[in-house]
């Protein structure tokens, strides 16, 4: 299994033995909701692009590689999660994007650089293209971005605003606030708010 490959590779190689040690990595390709309409694509071809992708950017590392239907927010976008443990367990041949021998020698952690980071944006295009599927550019600012971190934030600040409100209600008490904003997204609002003004 995916975790037993993890656990061996460890004790061999004597890694990722303390709690704040990087075990795995997890990336995940969200195509665009419109492509199982207009494109076809299907739950099986989104998990073979996915398990493609995984063995031309992730080579040596253990990973598994699954794909669901939707996600949490209802977006009805096919998406494929890869999950790779952290380090290479075979030496593999070195490919362009690989930069340093740690990038292809067994025993060797997995680096989650921008320049890495770039390649795998240009690599899902590049998949996407090939597949005739829709696309964004990856690689320039998309408007509003909000990161994973701020967007799990949201998510829990709003969980506690709701359990608040719940107590209130129940106590006979309107909530002054619904809506939870992280402080990122206030000061986003301002920003914008400003430059339209000026």
């Amino acid at each position: 299994s995916f975790a037993m490959a993890c656990l061996i590779a460890n004790r061999k190689y004597g890694k990722n033995g303390g709690r704040e040690d990087v075990k795995t990595h997890h990336y995940i390709v969200s195509f665009d909701p419109k492509d199982a309409v207009e494109n076809g694509l299907t739950m099986e071809r989104a998990q073979a692009l996915g398990l493609q992708f995984c063995k031309d950017n992730f080579p040596g590392h253990p990973a598994i590689v699954c794909t669901h239907p939707d996600g949490h927010n209802s977006a009805g976008n096919i998406h494929v999660h890869i999950v790779i443990g952290s380090l290479r367990v075979r030496t593999v041949e070195r490919q362009p994007f690989m930069d340093k021998p740690c990038d292809w020698e067994a025993g060797k952690k997995h680096r989650c650089t921008s320049a890495m980071l770039r390649h795998l944006r240009v690599a899902v295009m590049e998949m996407c293209e090939q597949a005739d599927l829709n696309q964004i550019n990856l690689l320039e600012a998309q408007g509003d971005h909000v990161s994973e971190r701020e967007y799990w934030a949201q998510r829990r600040g709003q969980r506690r605003l709701d359990h608040a409100n719940a107590k209130l209600a129940a106590e006979g008490q309107q909530p002054t606030q619904t809506v939870y904003q992280t402080e990122l997204d206030k000061l986003r609002k301002q920003i914008y708010a400003v430059l339209n003004k000026t």
